[in-house]
Formats: C-alpha cells, sequence, structure tokens
C-alpha cells in the first residue's frame, strides 16, 4: 500500500514507507494453526450422540472467536500501520476502525537512535527512537524492518531538509 498521494504537500517526496516487521504475525499465524487443529482434533475425537450437532457448533464458534481475537485481528492493526518517511515529515498512521496518526516535522528532530536485541538483530529489525524539540517529546517506532537502514536515512534526510532551509533563508 503506497502512501496516499493527497496527504502530501507541495513538493514532498516519500523516501521511505513501511509496515511493522513480520515478526509482529508470528504469534497471530500460530494461533492460527494450532486453533485450527484442535478443532479438527476435537470434531474428529467427538463422540457420537444426539449432542453432537451443538457440540460441533460450539467448537466452531469458540475457534471461529480465538482466531478473530488472536489472528485476524493483529494481523489486521498490522496491515492498517504504517510509518512513512518524506524530505519533510516523519508520518505514523494506526488503526482499523478509528484512525490515529502522527506527524513530525524534520526541522523538529534533535536526534535519531535505535536498538535492537539480539533476536531482533537476526531478524533484521528493531526500535527507532526519534527525540524531538516538540512539546510531545519523542517518538517510539517498533518492530521497525532495516532498523539500521531506517535510522541512517532518517538522519540522512534531517541533515539535507536542515541544508535546504538554510539555503533558503540565505537566498530570502
Amino acid at each position: 500500500m503506497a502512501f496516499p498521494e493527497r496527504l502530501l504537500s507541495d513538493d514532498e517526496q516519500v523516501v521511505l514507507h513501511m509496515r511493522t516487521h513480520w515478526k509482529a504475525l508470528v504469534v497471530p499465524v500460530l494461533v492460527l494453526v494450532v486453533t485450527v487443529g484442535l478443532a479438527s482434533f476435537a470434531e474428529a475425537a467427538m463422540p457420537g450422540s444426539s449432542y453432537r450437532g451443538w457440540l460441533r457448533l460450539a467448537v466452531l464458534v469458540v475457534a471461529v472467536l480465538v482466531v478473530a481475537r488472536w489472528s485476524v485481528w493483529p494481523y489486521l492493526r498490522w496491515l492498517t500501520s504504517t510509518f512513512t518517511l518524506t524530505d519533510r515529515r516523519l508520518v505514523t498512521r494506526s488503526g482499523v476502525f478509528a484512525r490515529q496518526g502522527r506527524d513530525m516535522p524534520l526541522a523538529r528532530v534533535n536526534d535519531v537512535s535505535f536498538s535492537h536485541t539480539f533476536v531482533e538483530r537476526l531478524l533484521g529489525c528493531g526500535t527507532v527512537v526519534v527525540e524531538s524539540a516538540g512539546e510531545r517529546g519523542q517518538l517510539v517506532l517498533t518492530d521497525v524492518p532495516r532498523v539500521e537502514y531506517v535510522q541512517r536515512e532518517l538522519y540522512r534526510v534531517v541533515e539535507e531538509d536542515e541544508e535546504r532551509r538554510r539555503a533558503g533563508d540565505e537566498a530570502g
């Protein structure tokens, strides 16, 4: 899913547009596989009785509720949560039904750092912390794919934005 053009200002270019790392989907996929397996086993092991139809329906309802809550919902959250780096700002958007977002102008960025655990390092993801001079302080982006690359790109774009603004001040 590309960043909507209508949300960009004049002459603004998208540098990076990403979702959270795929590791956020590992547990939901495991829940899906285990739930389908257990529901299938329960169906096959069910004794033949007059209540079999109701028991099958109960197993199906429980399985659907478990999958909806712990597999489908996290997938929808992952699908609708993005962060975008443009040449002017850092934009975060999230939410399935109700949306929330934050825009941080690059002019306010003071520091960009990253961290990752050993497992995150193996997977190529981590956390980026963007310190801002604004009143809301910092922006923490978790489970960022290619975290070191994103940190370098963010720093590079902040430097270019500062040079562009400095050149505009000298010309004006």
